[in-house]
């Protein structure tokens, strides 16, 4: 009878778990679409939190208005340069066609400095001479190759404008995680269950290392397209302002903003006199090369585990997952770093 009851507890049990299971599984696939916006929600959540907190005392005591006052910033921060953004865009192209159809587009000729630059002088002054003679002739000539830059510049264009609605969608659910009750310390629950006694300190990690991130690659490529922007509008680069979005885009992508600056510097010296276009290319090339100072600074500032670590944990998580994986590659290669220390460290019960 003992034996009957117990195999029947145990049939209880596992139809338990299989619906348990069941639930659970399909609940993360309805959930799956909208991952990427509550990680983001959540990261950005992380990252405000200092300044709620503070802003909040600052209001006395209100931590709702300064969730308010916090979405709202972030939401003006983000809509307004990217309608602009947009806006000129739309702008430029319009005035190409028209330009285009009335057969007033022209492109001023190279001058010969261009056949003097190294490797690809001779061949970019004809394709640019080519262009300034006949540009409807040019166009036609290289007709299949604009066609699908222009297919890659439209699909880069929405995946932009996919961005920033998913980035404000993530902001309005940081900002109401922030005034939730508990939610910092449901993560550290979270973490308890998960690996014990050190569940404070995996939590702590999270933390800081959302924080040093936003301020080692948002930070950082703030900073730097800032100081090559400047340098651009100062030097007199057509369409300044959008060359330095597209850095500040390769900036936070871990790309290279020299990619966009090199360019560039063949323009200046094509149009400048030797010493200014020297000068600028100086302060250009240092600009773009200024992340290899501040990302040691800001990255791994009072960091627990080493800047090599998040810094692979950055570069490794874009590669693996996208723009997302700039912070959960470095929160998982973070805590993966200190489990494996923890284990190393851990002293022999038999000594």
């Amino acid at each position: 009878m003992n034996n009957q009851i117990t195999t029947k507890n145990f049939y209880d049990l596992m139809i338990r778990l299989a619906f348990l299971a069941l639930i659970i599984a399909w609940s993360l696939m309805i959930l799956l679409p909208f991952t990427s916006i509550m990680l983001w929600g959540l990261i950005l959540a992380m990252a405000l939190f200092p300044t709620h907190k503070s802003l909040s005392v600052k209001l006395g005591g209100k931590p709702g208005l300064a969730s308010w006052i916090i979405v709202l910033s972030g939401l003006i921060i983000i809509t307004v340069p990217s309608w602009l953004f947009l806006d000129s865009i739309i702008d430029g192209v319009k005035e190409l066609k028209n330009n285009f159809d009335a057969g007033t587009l022209t492109i001023p000729p190279p001058t010969e400095n261009v056949k003097s630059w190294p490797l690809v002088g001779d061949k970019f002054f004809a394709a640019w001479n080519s262009a300034s003679l006949s540009l409807e002739q040019t166009i036609m000539q290289h007709k299949d190759q604009l066609v699908d830059v222009g297919g890659k510049l439209i699909k880069g264009l929405m995946s932009v404008g996919g961005g920033i609605v998913q980035m404000i969608v993530s902001l309005i659910i940081a900002g109401v995680l922030l005034v939730t009750p508990g939610a910092g310390e449901s993560l550290r629950k979270f973490f308890r269950k998960i690996v014990g006694e050190k569940g404070d300190e995996f939590a702590d990690i999270t933390n800081k290392t959302v924080g040093n991130v936003v301020k080692g690659v948002l930070g950082v490529a703030f900073i730097q397209s800032f100081l090559i922007g400047i340098g651009f509008l100062l030097a007199g680069v057509p369409f300044a302002g959008l060359w330095t979005i597209i850095v500040l885009v390769l900036a936070i992508l871990q790309i290279p903003p020299t990619l966009v600056v090199i360019p560039v510097i063949i323009y200046l010296f094509s149009k400048l006199d030797t010493m200014p276009a020297i000068l600028w290319s100086v302060y250009l090339f240092a600009g773009g090369m200024s992340d290899n100072i501040l990302k040691p600074i800001l990255l791994g500032k009072g960091a627990p585990v080493p800047m090599l670590v998040i810094f692979l944990g950055v570069v490794g998580g874009f590669m693996f997952s996208g723009f997302i994986g700039l912070f959960t590659g470095a929160i998982v290669v973070s805590l993966g770093y200190k489990l494996v220390a923890a284990w190393i460290n851990e002293t022999d019960p038999e000594n």
